[in-house]
């Protein structure tokens, strides 16, 4: 009842959202219908190529026609008034006091990076560098040495590069505390430069974005390159709550946990002169706002949590006008009236109560009257035979034509409820058993998943970009993944678990899986105990569709990530 009529209400806020756009829509009458006119800062480019492209796929008929510009250019489209732009710099004040829309659509994420060859490695990993650490390599260049930082005597100098770009030189300021005239690192005009300087100098590190130094179509950052742990607390060594450098999901889920400095991570903006002015316009920045988020990460940005998702998608859809007052008191005579209904309802049901009371004064409501959340237990998992399964909670299958079919199990879905959207590897790319092979996404959670076989891509079901509800519904058959040309299938498979003795290891499963929310929910959400935990120990159904993403973090590192 309650979200038949929030549905309600969502829709009499659309209706007068059609209501205030239609001036807007008529300034845009110039574009041809059916064409989205976007503009990209260079920076963007790729991203937005990747939006444009996944979005006409899923909409033939919608025509995207996609420009690089500079700021000024992007400033020009604004004074046009047609269009819409994608840009990360915050600092140019043309782009914003020209603009109508000012919607925030991503997270460009400024990263510190050093050699992956550096013969400090260990000590940085274990220690980090602190913010009061980087300002002192930046204020005084050549003076400080590696010995000074790590406290071990070394007296090898340590340089720092930072890309010569606006934003991240203010990002740099923001995180160190510093005037711009402090600020005496090494400039260097673009990411392949900054890579080329590191790889020269082992003893070097720099600060750059995250897309600069990241290869788009392997999503591997360039050779020799590796994050450089952030000391965030600057007690001199990476915590546990800091341990996210490792790899790039595991960073890429620390900054959207919060676990990175948030002076180091931009905002990517949607702008245009005026508000969106027909559909297709506002279909697509929406679509932005939702399934084009899991193109973010995979292309070296970050993307937006829910509730600033929910914030964004409200700039698109409630846009007063001069009618807003007369809407206004509709609404409100329809939300009274409403109201009144409602206590109606509520008076009616308590005269029932009292009622039944008086007749039955000694009759006792039997258990079946309480139903209760649906339960997770070993007979809720699907087995199919003639699959092997991975601990990591993969299932692989031989085709007849010698490639393999991969996906995720039915244990997993029941755990994460329903999935939202999903990151995929493009074909051609190369993995070996246990590298990760595609993200889950859930209302913004991240769950990072890994190969159960090594080989090479050579298709993966594009009907997940719209439909991930089959992970949920048929994660053995319209939901699988990809199909992979194996490399090692005869050796490996002796390390995979055949179905007959899937049962058996699901029970050990079980046990972890309930130690693992024991633990967890007393950490971080005590509430949900009762919700997660029924009577007797017996686990509800979607154990973490509406648990937090720190939750999620430890579901991560605890139990997938300790399985490989």
């Amino acid at each position: 009842m309650k979200t038949s009529i929030f549905l309600f209400i969502g829709l009499l806020l659309l209706s007068c959202s059609a209501v205030n756009s239609q001036e807007v829509a008529a300034k845009a009458s110039s574009l041809p219908e059916g064409t989205i006119n976007v503009v990209s800062s260079p920076d963007l480019y790729s991203l937005t190529m990747k939006w444009a492209g996944e979005y006409n796929r899923l909409n033939p008929k919608v025509k995207i026609q996609v420009t690089q510009g500079t700021e000024a250019g992007i400033a020009s489209m604004l004074k046009s008034g047609s269009g819409i732009g994608f840009v990360s710099n915050e600092s140019d004040p043309a782009l914003h006091s020209e603009s109508a829309l000012n919607m925030v659509v991503g997270r460009d994420v400024i990263v510190s990076v050093m050699n992956s060859k550096n013969p400090f490695l260990d000590e940085i990993n274990q220690k980090g560098i602190s913010p009061a650490a980087f300002a002192r390599i930046i204020e005084s260049p050549d003076k400080v040495t590696w010995g000074d930082i790590l406290g071990t005597g070394q007296n090898v100098p340590v340089h720092c590069y930072i890309v010569n770009d606006a934003s991240v030189i203010t990002g740099v300021e923001n995180f160190l505390k510093a005037n711009q005239h402090m600020v005496n690192a090494l400039m260097v005009e673009s990411g392949a430069e900054m890579t080329a300087a590191l790889q020269k100098d082992p003893n070097a590190i720099g600060f750059c974005s995250m897309v600069s130094i990241l290869d788009a179509n392997n999503q591997k950052m360039a050779e020799n390159i590796k994050l450089l742990p952030i000391d965030k607390n600057g007690n001199g060594n990476i915590d546990y709550m800091e341990k996210i450098y490792g790899d790039l999901q595991s960073f890429s889920r620390g900054v959207w946990i919060g676990k990175y400095p948030k002076t180091l991570s931009g905002n990517i903006y949607a702008v245009s002169a005026i508000e969106p002015a027909n559909e297709n316009e506002t279909a697509f920045l929406t679509w932005v706002l939702t399934d084009g988020q899991q193109f973010l990460n995979l292309q070296g940005f970050s993307d937006l949590v829910s509730s600033e998702r929910q914030t964004q998608l409200d700039k698109l859809t409630y846009k007063p006008d001069t009618t807003e007052a007369s809407m206004y008191n509709w609404y409100n005579i329809l939300k009274v009236t409403l109201l009144i209904i409602l206590a109606f309802a509520v008076i009616g049901f308590i005269v029932d109560m009292m009622v039944r009371t008086r007749r039955r004064k000694t009759v006792v409501l039997p258990d079946s009257a309480y139903t209760p959340s649906p339960l997770f237990d070993e007979e809720s998992v699907i087995v199919p035979k003639g699959l092997y399964f991975d601990k990591t909670h993969t299932w692989a299958f031989m085709e007849k034509d010698g490639k393999v079919k991969i996906g995720i199990d039915d244990f997993l879905q029941h755990i994460t409820g329903p999935i939202s959207g999903i990151g995929m590897k493009p074909a051609g790319v190369k993995l070996k058993k246990g590298d990760p092979l595609l993200t889950i996404l859930q209302k913004g959670k991240h769950l990072l998943i890994y190969s159960p076989v090594s080989g090479t891509i050579s298709d993966y079901n594009h009907n997940l970009s719209t439909q991930s509800s089959a992970l949920n519904a048929a994660p053995y058959s319209d939901g699988w993944v990809y199909t992979i040309e194996p490399t090692n299938w005869l050796r490996e498979i002796q390390f995979l678990i055949t179905a007959d003795k899937y049962r058996t290891w699901l029970k050990d499963e079980f046990s972890r899986l309930k130690d693992f929310f024991a633990t967890a929910l007393t950490i971080h959400t005590p509430e949900y105990a009762q919700v997660v935990m029924q009577d007797g120990g017996v686990l509800s159904d979607n154990i973490l569709a509406e648990l937090g993403p720190k939750v999620w973090e430890d579901f991560q590192t605890k139990f997938i990530d300790n399985a490989r």
